[in-house]
């Protein structure tokens, strides 16, 4: 029963750190461009569905879904204006572009008067429930982050799958000058992908707002949400999650088995065993270029 239990925490936290996962996998794929800013526009989400219930008197079931689009807007706007003049440049300078924006984003949070330098909890209406199976218990707020991201990825899988916009990212992330040339406007495309990658962001800080509460340095967990990412496989949608279930289990078991300070290192020893064992990922693409 308690591997069970432990079993249970882990894939919820694994959950929230495959949908920070599935930002950075997006933006990748779409721009091959690697966004260390996830984690914070995460953490701006939290912040952006706390305000709408708290400022606004919005009820909890407007403002996680206003919260949401509220996000995508941001994450296109600012691609539009941050991110897409640098394109073309170095790698390097675009990672470090999207470091800064988190800076930017976490600076501006905590210059908010009585709002950026405190903790904050996060009214939801499930808050301390929890379901009793025989001796396992089971918190709500986990039963929720583990159905709210099986029911995001099968909704992220359809889109892929059916939609036109879905299909048409894949093209420009498979070959952007191809799909240009066959009249996918990419430009538009990665804007979208930056708004689909906010928003997913968004859904991961209002899941785990209640669980950790909400505070300017919760994005900080965007760190841990990497390795999931490399784990998976950088180019794997489906791989971001396994790789965030992944580092949430050994993470929970090590926690709780191992010396103290060990669940803090336990993300980037899988990462350098991966990184040793299959360098690609889990679900990675081999990828070869003739010279």
């Amino acid at each position: 029963m308690q591997l069970l239990q432990l079993l249970i925490s882990g894939v919820a936290q694994g959950c929230i750190y495959g949908l920070i996962a599935l930002g950075f996998v997006l933006i990748y794929k779409a721009t091959e461009t690697v966004s260390f800013a996830q984690g914070d526009l995460m953490m701006v989400g939290a912040f952006s569905g706390l305000a709408a219930m708290t400022l606004l008197g919005f009820p909890f079931w407007i403002a996680v879904p206003a919260a949401i689009v509220a996000m995508g807007v941001f994450g296109a706007f600012l691609e539009r204006l941050v991110i897409r003049p640098i394109l073309g440049q170095p790698a390097f300078s675009i990672v470090m572009l999207t470091i800064g924006v988190g800076y930017v984003l976490r600076g501006l949070i905590t210059m908010i008067p009585d709002v950026g330098t405190d903790t904050h909890t996060m009214p939801v209406p499930y808050a301390g429930e929890v379901l009793r199976l025989g001796g396992l218990v089971i918190a709500a707020e986990q039963m929720v982050v583990i159905g709210a991201t099986a029911i995001l990825c099968l909704g992220l899988f359809a889109m892929f799958k059916y939609s036109k916009l879905g299909i048409a990212m894949q093209a420009a992330s498979q070959n952007q000058l191809a799909a240009y040339y066959m009249g996918i406007p990419v430009k538009q495309i990665n804007g979208l992908v930056w708004g689909l990658a906010a928003s997913v962001a968004a859904v991961a800080g209002l899941l785990l707002a209640p669980i950790t509460f909400v505070h300017a340095n919760m994005g900080f967990i965007g760190l841990k949400a990497f390795p999931a990412a490399v784990v998976g496989g950088f180019g794997s949608l489906p791989g971001a999650i396994v790789g965030g279930l992944v580092i949430g289990i050994v993470e929970s078991f090590s926690g709780f088995y191992l010396p103290e300070g060990f669940k803090d290192i336990a993300p980037y020893i899988v990462v350098l065993l991966m990184l040793v064992l299959k360098p690609n990922g889990l679900f990675g693409e081999q990828l070869r270029k003739k010279v």
